[in-house]
């Protein structure tokens, strides 16, 4: 990969794409160097999707680098809640009236797919924090929040299959948990990362202190975001992707909106620990890619493409996705070429794989008819979460470089 990066960016492909088949090649059906079971490993998998789920979310936080008032938040927040409701509803509809599925796993099934993914076909995502496209900048929002208010529904899924843990999510004050939920996430992700940024800078400017060990800074924020969101009953995922925002705005009201003017010694050591903290970040997100990837090919290997699997990703690409965007989007101000590009980068990933495994740890032998859960919805979202690379790796260099085509005379 260090030899063939530069290389990438020339041609229709994404890193994904080639992780992919080593993964394949390493599994049952190449190879057989690496057998995993999802049922039995489901708790490894689940932390190791969840850190670089973790590491995702922060980062494109960080990336995000618009004050809240500006109206262009909008787009993300809109793609983020109401598109999300939407493929929710119809993806549920399809495991009901297509699948066979009874309501709880057919919602449980909706909820795994739904999320898009922050980090997968980096072509179409925010590239500088001082790219403000419109469509880039929605796809990365869109990322970032959805993979934290998809979570309610995992458990509402989960409550109606029978698990204990989740059968408050099913109860009269289910509304009440998740509007907390979310809200919780967001107010402790902001707060931790404007307490630790400023207090990072305060030590630096009068103290000489806090020097370096960015490295530490990023993992150590992630990891209280998301512990303190938990502690108090918030969405930990909202918590950290809000804390990576959080950092960046103080970045921002230091150094200004471009950044391009002589700027204050507290501007200066803002933009640099923010900007560390990004690069290194960025090359985490870079290995997370690599590795949950690889184990995406690994398990595909072992269960074979589903038939049932390409229905749902067809339906989700060609049908759902365009129909839950034009609805979110009703009345926004947007291009026709942005319009469609939304429409169609609706990029599956990370998210969906550690919901896949989380799930798998409570309700993997539940019978749905005459096959387990495990048996049913492990093919069937690996089949999703691969078509969606192949795909959509393959189409985001040719589409973006159409999209820049058509903006540059604007």
């Amino acid at each position: 990969m260090a030899l063939m990066e530069s290389l990438l960016h020339k041609l229709p492909f994404s890193p994904a794409m080639l992780y992919l088949p080593v993964g394949y090649a390493l599994g049952p059906g190449g190879i057989g160097l690496i057998d995993l079971d999802p049922v039995r490993h489901a708790g490894a998998l689940t932390l190791v999707t969840e850190i670089a789920l973790l590491i995702s979310l922060f980062t494109v936080g960080l990336k995000l680098r618009l004050p809240l008032s500006d109206r262009r938040w909008w787009m993300p927040v809109r793609l983020g809640t109401l598109t999300m409701l939407v493929t929710i509803g119809l993806l549920t509809a399809v495991g009901v009236f297509l699948l066979g599925l009874s309501l709880g796993p057919a919602i449980l099934l909706a909820a795994i797919i739904a999320p898009t993914d922050p980090v997968l076909a980096s072509d179409v995502q925010v590239q500088d924090p001082r790219d403000h496209d419109r469509l880039r900048f929605s796809l990365s929002g869109e990322g970032g929040m959805n993979d934290g208010t998809t979570f309610p529904f995992v458990m509402i899924g989960l409550g109606l299959m029978g698990v204990p843990m989740a059968a408050r999510f099913t109860g009269a004050g289910a509304i009440g948990m998740v509007l907390w939920g979310i809200a919780a996430g967001l107010l402790c992700g902001w707060l931790v990362g404007r307490r630790v940024g400023r207090l990072v800078l305060y030590l630096r400017q009068r103290r000489q202190l806090a020097m370096g060990m960015e490295e530490f800074l990023t993992l150590g924020l992630i990891a209280l975001s998301f512990g303190i969101a938990e502690l108090i009953h918030g969405i930990g995922f909202v918590a950290v992707f809000a804390t990576g925002v959080a950092m960046r705005r103080i970045e921002h009201k230091a150094s200004g909106v471009e950044a391009d003017v002589t700027l204050s010694d507290q501007a200066i050591d803002a933009a640099n620990m923010t900007e560390t903290v990004l690069g290194f970040n960025q090359q985490l997100e870079r290995l997370a890619e690599f590795v949950v990837v690889l184990l995406l090919g690994i398990l595909l290997s072992g269960y074979g493409v589903s038939y049932e699997g390409m229905l749902v990703a067809v339906l989700l690409l060609v049908v759902i996705r365009p129909v839950a965007v034009n609805l979110a989007l009703l009345g926004a101000t947007v291009t026709r070429s942005q319009r469609l590009l939304l429409s169609w980068f609706g990029i599956r990933g990370i998210g969906s794989l550690y919901y896949l495994m989380f799930a798998l740890q409570y309700v993997a032998s539940v019978n749905l008819g005459s096959r387990m859960v495990s048996e049913r919805f492990v093919p069937l979202v690996l089949t999703v979460l691969a078509v969606s690379i192949v795909v959509h790796g393959m189409s985001s260099t040719p589409l973006m470089q159409w999209y820049r085509r058509r903006r540059r005379p604007a």
